[in-house]
């Protein structure tokens, strides 16, 4: 099968640092050739695949000091994917609905997958006038906030099943890994640690758009000796991170569409204590691989639940679930049905 992937441009594929949509792009691209496909990459040039890369900008836009105009690039890479779009079976997009104007006029199937938050307003609009337009979920709960859009799957995330080892959790401490914002809640994470007696390891990004959040109610928390702010981290530093926690501590506030960090926790046989909110649900094995709870209270009693546990098994349930392997396979059967759907005499491998 012939396959375009189109990835947002903020980020190289995979990033560097932080970054979880081209994250995912780039895991499903090269799963996809492994598993004998022909895959194109529309991303930024900085980006490392087995694909056949088409660089549509130099490097990743958030890298870029000079950058001023974030949606130009983005409109020239939706230029050039069209006028090669009689090239593929399929065009993937990551790009929400960005593509959807081009890609109706463009003659080859394609398909969205919604990465991020859907409780936007605009979005009805939008999704009620590209009503037709063929998307896929994260998680089943990411649909509650845009229910009437156009859903064929719903595909969860995987990585690598040897990208991240399994530790034995002997650091001592919780870990909090991703992004520094609001909605992430580090700061009850802390709290969480503080109430169950334990250190904490926060290995997180901060934007310049929640650089207040972080000076206000972060910062403050820091002086503890307990708490350890570490930054962002590579793909390289995650095995020992997250393998020698404890636990991860998934406070989170808000519909996490999915959370990739809750996965990479499993990978490394951590389990996970996370809000009953959004995805956590569908990803989280209660008792199995970490404990759903309903407020701080209840994530800091659970602490102290974590080492009945069995790591060895929290990892299992990652191979079985969460690969890169297992999300490729279940691309292929979407892109399947959607290409068998707009040319049914066309045989595609």
């Amino acid at each position: 099968m012939k396959i375009a992937q189109v990835a947002p441009l903020m980020e190289s594929v995979p990033p560097k640092l932080y970054g979880g949509t081209e994250r995912v792009v780039a895991y499903l691209s090269d799963a996809l050739v492994a598993l004998g496909h022909e895959v194109t990459l529309f991303a930024s040039g900085d980006s490392v695949t087995t694909a056949a890369l088409e660089p549509v900008w130099p490097r990743a836009m958030r890298l870029d000091d000079e950058m001023r105009d974030y949606l130009a690039p983005h409109v020239m890479m939706l230029e050039k994917v069209a006028q090669r779009a009689d090239e593929f079976d399929i065009v993937h997009l990551h790009l929400d609905y960005l593509g959807y104007p081009v890609m109706k006029r463009a003659g080859v199937p394609f398909v969205t997958t919604l990465h991020g938050r859907l409780d936007l307003a605009e979005l009805t609009a939008v999704y009620a006038t590209f009503r037709d337009v063929s998307v896929v979920s994260i998680s089943d709960a990411q649909r509650e906030a845009l229910p009437h859009a156009n859903y064929v799957a719903t595909v969860q995330h995987g990585i690598p099943s040897r990208l991240l080892t399994p530790g034995n959790g002997g650091g001592g401490y919780l870990a909090f890994i991703g992004r520094i914002s609001p909605e992430k809640r580090p700061d009850a994470a802390i709290r969480i640690a503080e109430k169950a007696g334990i250190k904490i390891k926060l290995a997180a990004k901060v934007d310049k758009v929640d650089a207040q959040y972080f000076t206000e109610h972060v910062v403050p928390l820091l002086s503890n000796p307990q708490v350890e702010f570490i930054g962002e981290i590579n793909e390289q530093q995650k095995s020992a991170f997250l393998g020698n926690a404890a636990g991860l501590l998934f406070p989170i506030g808000w519909r996490e569409p999915f959370g990739l960090a809750m996965i990479e926790s499993m990978a490394c046989g951590t389990p996970v204590i996370a809000m009953r909110m959004g995805s956590v649900p569908e990803i989280v094995d209660e008792g199995k691989t970490g404990f759903i709870v309903d407020s701080d209270d209840e994530a800091a009693a659970a602490v102290g639940r974590l080492h009945g546990l069995d790591r060895k098994v929290v990892r299992s349930v990652f191979d079985e679930r969460f690969t890169a392997h297992r999300m490729a396979e279940n691309y292929l059967n979407v892109y399947r049905r959607l290409i068998a759907r707009s040319q049914p005499l066309r045989r595609v491998g």
